[in-house]
């Protein structure tokens, strides 16, 4: 066994990595960039290496700066993660003339997954089902719209050299299939240095459905049976479950051997995943394709510990190391069920865009058996826009689906990130949406479900307010209380903190809240040794406890605990598995001037520009595309809102923009400048 790891990554997985070789005696070596210098997993390995700029292209993604580190600080091998250098079949031969071992498959298999084109042709010699497609070498634009209109629309468009949902594109007829292609490319090229593609049929309603497996060099080979993760945004996994709902184990067995016969037709070694699209009743009477196979540790791979008891990365050092599987096919259990969720830094009500920014506050449930966080992020770090947006992992285990599901929905009532938009709400309506509770999902569950998923923010409720108003009343007695100890006067009526103003007799301590335009009035009336709150649509509120974020309240006969976090004019509460955002105002605060920017259309996060499709003068339609952006690797075109002219551009294509900038001005048709 090794004595000494380099761990080529960052964030939640480096992390993850170091906790289990320190369990098993081995020491960690970390990487950082300029971004990550403060980073989690630079504290939690045992040495640390500086090597570069904060782009993937300056640190992690020189496998000639991490080889330079790995031979410098003597580790023997090399765990890249996910991501970054995990597929690189040229880092994994570099290694080997090092003489370091690289904790992953043979480069030769890195090379023949790693072209899904190439991967086709392998698996339908293996027997592997395919879904009907074009696989060919031939790129021309006018052959591709061939094959599409042969296969029949609408088609998935899908980079060849890629994953994760970039270079992704569905066209859904011949009429649009030339700029779905040209986008794709564009994503692919940006994302994998390769714009080759493959067109396949797009299934209606499709599972998204993974096996796990596992290989060492002694000629063993298992699955580690399958996860569903059908429930997607933008072809990128939000929730993910192990075992699949509804699977039987004669499909479960039917899709193990056609795994484990992907693997072994590229002499597979260590950890990977084969990835299947089904028709959603494939557990029955449907059937289920070959999509590519991930050669490397998956993102979601603690759904498959939970259900197993098995430690994947303990299993990936092991065979690296020259040692049989742990275990073989006769000798694995399903126990239980899993759910991963995955927290992200996204604006679910604005398509999902990334979001960018510091975590001002953090908040998550309590750790124990069956609730696990995998995370490599702070309070007070910061989400940039050179990684991943993810923020952690959330992972919940039961006895069954059920069991499983509600500790998912009251883990995700305990979580709270405050600094900027992200995902948390819209994982709590997923955890309790009837349908997936039902197990009637697909790739589509999202889009189908949006209304449900993504109603408006909901209006701050009384108790919402009264637990807002009353910490924050409590928050201001007890700064007074400490300003007036280290000032020597602890007995002046100035540290009471009790409201009292001239000429208004109730000493009411006025607090106001706005939502999107709507404000709403609490007043906190100090009274002996306590207090009556004046709300909007209640009657008055008695509190029970205060504990600085933490407060117990009753209103009438409902008695509910709440938690109140703060950044800046930002409040988040969360009560009774409900959360409510809304903003303090100042009322004393003087008037912000306001300049007239409405007729501008602006970025919707930051990002560069890829391409201008307009030029000022030019008359546009409702839904044309303007510009194209490109954001942590995806592509996101912003459309005109109506018919006008452009009025003027402000970027040119490969210009950076911040979030929020002018793009574009347009006047309307009507003359008027479009807002």
């Amino acid at each position: 066994m090794f004595t000494k790891i380099l761990i080529a990554n960052r964030g939640e997985i480096a992390v993850r990595v170091a906790r289990t070789a320190q369990r098993m005696g081995i020491q960690t070596v970390a990487v950082f960039s300029d971004a990550d210098r403060n980073a989690m997993h630079v504290a939690a390995c045992d040495e640390a290496h500086y090597i570069g700029g904060s782009a993937p292209r300056d640190s992690y993604l020189r496998g000639d700066k991490v080889l330079a580190v790995a031979k410098r600080t003597g580790a023997q091998a090399i765990h890249p993660g996910y991501g970054f250098l995990s597929e690189n079949a040229a880092f994994a031969l570099q290694c080997a003339d090092a003489g370091i071992v690289f904790i992953g498959p043979p480069p030769a298999a890195i090379e023949a997954m790693g072209l899904k084109a190439e991967s086709k042709r392998l698996m339908e010699k293996a027997n592997v089902p395919l879904v009907p497609g074009y696989h060919g070498a031939d790129q021309n634009e006018t052959l591709l719209l061939a094959e599409a209109t042969r296969i029949g629309f609408p088609v998935l468009i899908k980079a060849s050299a890629g994953g994760g949902g970039k270079g992704m594109k569905v066209s859904e007829s011949a009429a649009d299939f030339a700029a779905s292609l040209a986008s794709a490319k564009r994503e692919a090229k940006n994302s994998f240095g390769d714009d080759n593609v493959l067109i396949e049929r797009y299934l209606q309603r499709p599972r998204h459905i993974e096996i796990q497996v596992f290989a060492d060099e002694l000629g063993h080979c298992v699955y580690l049976f399958e996860r569903d993760c059908s429930l997607q945004r933008r072809h990128q996994k939000v929730i993910e479950e192990a075992p699949a709902p509804g699977m039987t184990e004669t499909r479960r067995r039917q899709m193990g051997e056609a795994a484990v016969a992907a693997a072994k037709a590229v002499g597979y070694v260590g950890a990977g995943t084969v990835e299947f699209i089904a028709e959603h009743d494939f557990t029955t009477s449907g059937r289920f394709y070959f999509m590519e196979m991930n050669t490397r540790l998956q993102v979601e791979h603690p759904v498959t510990e939970m259900i197993t008891g098995l430690d994947l990365v303990e299993w990936q050092l092991r065979v690296a190391s020259g040692e049989r599987l742990p275990k073989l096919q006769d000798e694995l259990r399903i126990n239980g069920h899993a759910f991963e969720a995955r927290v992200y830094a996204e604006n679910p009500r604005n398509q999902f865009l990334p979001a960018l920014g510091p975590i001002n506050r953090l908040r998550t449930p309590d750790v124990n058996a069956d609730v696990r966080i995998d995370t490599g992020v702070r309070e007070d770090d910061a989400i940039t826009p050179n990684y991943d947006p993810m923020i952690a992992k959330l992972i919940v285990h039961g006895e069954n689906r059920e069991q499983a599901l509600q500790r998912l929905a009251l883990a995700l009532d305990e979580y709270a990130v405050v600094g900027f938009a992200n995902n948390v709400e819209f994982l709590q309506r997923v955890s309790r949406h009837p349908s997936f509770a039902a197990s009637d999902i697909d790739t589509g569950f999202i889009s189908r479900h949006t209304s449900d998923l993504l109603p408006p923010l909901p209006i701050p409720s009384d108790l919402a307010l009264a637990a807002c108003a009353l910490v924050e009343w409590s928050a201001a007695r007890e700064a007074s209380r400490v300003a007036a100890r280290a000032a020597g006067e602890p007995s002046s009526p100035w540290a009471l903190a009790d409201g009292f103003w001239p000429n208004q007799p109730d000493n009411s301590i006025e607090f106001e809240y706005s939502q999107s335009g709507a404000h709403f009035n609490v007043s906190v009336v100090p009274q002996g040794n306590g207090f009556v709150i004046r709300l909007p649509n209640s009657s008055p509120c008695a509190v029970a406890e205060i504990d600085d974020e933490r407060i117990t309240l009753t209103l009438g006969e409902v008695k509910r605990k709440a938690r109140v976090l703060r950044s800046g004019a930002h409040r988040l509460v969360l009560l009774a598995g409900e959360r409510f955002e809304f903003d303090a105002v100042d009322r004393y605060a003087p008037p912000e001037s306001v300049e007239g920017h409405s007729g501008h259309l602006t970025a919707p996060m930051p990002g560069s520009v890829v391409s201008v499709l307009v030029g000022i003068g030019d008359a546009v339609r409702k839904g044309q595309p303007l510009i194209i952006m490109e954001a942590m690797k995806m592509e996101h075109t912003i459309v005109a809102p109506q018919d006008g002219t452009v009025e003027a551009i402000y970027f040119a294509a490969k210009e950076q923009v911040t979030e929020g900038a002018e793009l574009v001005a347009l006047i309307a048709t009507d003359g008027i400048v479009v807002a």
